[in-house]
């Protein structure tokens, strides 16, 4: 994965990817996951999202990666908590009560780095990913998280009349991706808003995979 291209994009201020509330695809539909207070949610590429301030309200054990070390420390900043910071073979591993980031590459981490994951939020990781990467980048996610269930956010819209990121992310590929591992379930569709909505009348989906037993 590139990571000098996202480097640049956060020293640029170019993140359009970050939302300034919790996204509604998440309010909506985090209960199908069917976790509760105490239990573990990880965020692939998080940003600063504000995703995750609302999974900590829900009194979660909230773990995510960035490449964007000045990112993770925002989060801590804009949370009023000042964490531990130590070296995890190669990734900084940012901590404070029940939220831990690591900065550096999601490529890098271990389970041990995670522990026991009892659901995946991604949002915005998978539709950054380039198509080259993305097998790598689902199977690694499955290794990483004991093949936990996931909800997906992601984004179908005809890549010729844009550039990822954000890339399109259409059933067929999540399917593909996901299909040996995962029951995976469309749960909503809706006109993406925003940029992207504009430049190429996207569709913004929201997927559930659900483990095979």
């Amino acid at each position: 994965m590139e990571q000098e291209f996202w480097q640049a994009r956060w020293r640029e201020n170019r993140i359009g990817f970050h939302e300034a509330a919790p996204n509604s695809l998440l309010i909506k539909h985090f209960s199908r996951l069917g976790i509760s207070a105490g239990q573990s949610v990880f965020l692939p590429l998080c940003g600063k999202a504000l995703d995750l301030d609302w999974l900590l309200s829900l009194g979660l054990r909230v773990t995510g990666v960035e490449f964007n070390q000045g990112a993770v420390e925002e989060v801590f900043a804009r949370l009023g908590l000042t964490p531990d910071v130590s070296q995890a073979e190669g990734l900084i591993r940012y901590q404070s009560g029940e939220l831990a980031l690591y900065a550096g590459d999601f490529f890098a981490l271990a389970p041990a780095h995670l522990g026991a994951v009892d659901a995946v939020y991604d949002r915005a990781a998978l539709v950054a990913v380039k198509p080259e990467d993305r097998q790598a980048y689902a199977a690694h996610l499955n290794r990483i998280t004991g093949t936990a269930k996931q909800l997906l956010i992601g984004f179908d819209y005809d890549q010729s009349l844009m550039d990822g990121p954000p890339f399109s992310v259409p059933g067929s590929v999540v399917e593909a991706l996901y299909q040996g591992s995962h029951e995976i379930s469309l749960i909503e569709e809706r006109a993406a808003d925003g940029r992207i909505g504009e430049r190429c009348n996207a569709l913004e989906q929201a997927w559930l995979l659900t483990p095979f037993s």
